[in-house]
């Protein structure tokens, strides 16, 4: 359990930080899902979506290809 300040700022408990890999200096950031909000490294969650950019990058192209496919075979 964590207690908010006056100045609404918690102190992470030690269990959480070890867990997280959180080390004093770190930035986090805190990410809504459907299921409420997680706090995350700013390191970890930037290398997320750039791995989701890879996926969505290699997706677009898979999509051109067959679209192409299906042009030429459309116009033999």
């Amino acid at each position: 359990m964590a207690t908010v300040t006056k100045k609404y700022q918690v102190t992470i408990p030690k269990e959480v930080r070890e867990a997280l890999g959180i080390k004093a200096g770190d930035e986090v950031v805190f990410v809504k899902t459907k299921e409420g909000y997680v706090i995350k490294r700013l390191e970890d969650f930037v290398k997320e979506m750039a791995d989701l950019a890879k996926d969505i990058d290699e997706t677009i192209k898979e999509m051109r290809e067959g679209l192409s496919k299906i042009f030429k075979e459309a116009h033999e």
